[in-house]
């Protein structure tokens, strides 16, 4: 037994997986086989999801019945709603109200009592989950700014219905076809932290609405999924600025700040994801009229290449996509939850197939040999 300390675990393998390949050194990314820049241009997120779960891509037939049989888990229970406007109410964090929701989605699964090892249930239990998702977020969304919460549409995609829920207003295709592409970029992405966090719950053989919430929780921190609104609230810094974006960059940077959207833990160059969703952070503001967000952040990246020899991650470039849409930027990070549920799924239904505890061990480095003494001594 090594007693090489990796700190974070950098490195180290620990699972075998067919569901996604990292080539960090090519900026490649694979899902089953399939590139994500193929996904990404040809792929929904319904297929996606089949293929994460099922390890083929359905064919027309599959995928009618598929996406019949999402859209058919949409509606969410009244009590869990009830819960949701407590927590809008209150005014709680969006990912700590759907972390808490998601939790109590298991109190109304059919499949409560089935066996943690039981595939059959776990994929009904994981689709259903998949389902609620976007319906708990754009009901916090509304209900928190004093909106009705609005019904999801079965005849609607994923994509398409999570933005009519959310604006009361059927999306037109373009902005249906870029978040359907957004999601299909972040459903799985290897053992990052949330998907780890998953694992190591689902291989104590706990269920898996305890394995997504302990993910959601996990994707909450500013250092996974809350990238991608900190790198929006930084644009809009440099927007409300004196300076040019160049400049406050430059000056942020000479002041010790950290910014916001570069570096990855595998990727050693350009993000793919990143590449595809800037071409649709120009196409949408090409659209509007309006490539400031885009300019802006071709401007950093370019200065930050030059200057720390950093590459953008998928947070840089989703950002300014989401901001273009509409999207309020503290929602970001439930809609990263809402597609990376597809990778969180399929990671613990491996896991449950040849489960075995997750155990890590960490180096002692406290006091020894220490002498007991009595309270009254201490």
């Amino acid at each position: 037994m090594s007693d090489e300390l990796k700190k974070g675990l950098e490195g180290v393998l620990v699972a075998e997986s067919e569901l996604s390949f990292i080539d960090g050194d090519e900026g490649k990314l694979v899902y089953r086989g399939y590139t994500i820049e193929d996904l990404a241009r040809d792929a929904s997120y319904e297929e996606v999801l089949y293929l994460l779960w099922h390890g083929e891509l359905p064919t027309r037939e599959e995928l009618d019945a598929f996406r019949a049989d999402m859209a058919s888990h949409r509606e969410v229970d009244d009590d869990v709603l009830d819960l949701v406007a407590d927590l809008a109410d209150a005014d709680a964090e969006p990912m700590a109200a759907l972390r808490t929701a998601v939790s109590e989605l298991s109190a109304f699964d059919g499949d409560s009592d089935a066996e943690p090892t039981d595939r059959e249930a776990n994929l009904r239990k994981g689709k259903r989950i998949t389902a609620k998702i976007p319906t708990i977020v754009s009901a916090f969304a509304r209900l928190r700014d004093g909106d009705d919460v609005v019904d999801p549409r079965e005849d609607l995609d994923h994509a398409a219905n999570f933005l009519y829920m959310l604006n009361d207003e059927e999306p037109d295709d373009v902005l249906a076809d870029v978040f359907d592409q957004a999601l299909v970029l972040h459903a799985d992405h290897g053992l990052n932290a949330s998907t780890f966090s998953a694992m190591v719950t689902s291989s104590t053989l706990a269920d898996v609405h305890s394995a997504v919430t302990s993910a959601i929780g996990t994707l909450s921190g500013s250092l996974h999924g809350g990238a991608n609104a900190n790198v929006m609230r930084m644009l809009q810094e440099v927007d409300d600025s004196d300076k040019d974006a160049l400049q406050w960059v430059q000056d942020a940077l000479d002041s010790g700040e950290r910014v916001m959207g570069f570096g990855h833990r595998v990727y050693n160059v350009k993000d793919p994801r990143a590449k595809i969703l800037g071409e649709r952070s120009e196409e949408l503001g090409e659209a509007a009229g309006d490539t400031k967000w885009y300019e802006m952040s071709v401007t950093i990246e370019d200065f930050m290449a030059e200057e720390k020899g950093l590459a953008p991650n998928v947070d840089f470039y989703s950002a300014s996509t989401y901001y273009q849409m509409g999207i309020p930027v503290d929602i970001y990070t439930p809609i990263f939850a809402m597609s990376r549920v597809g990778g969180w799924v399929g990671h613990v239904l491996e896991q449950y197939e040849d489960n075995r505890l997750i155990r890590p061990r960490a180096r002692y480095t406290g006091e020894a040999d220490r002498d007991f003494p009595s309270v009254d001594e201490r």
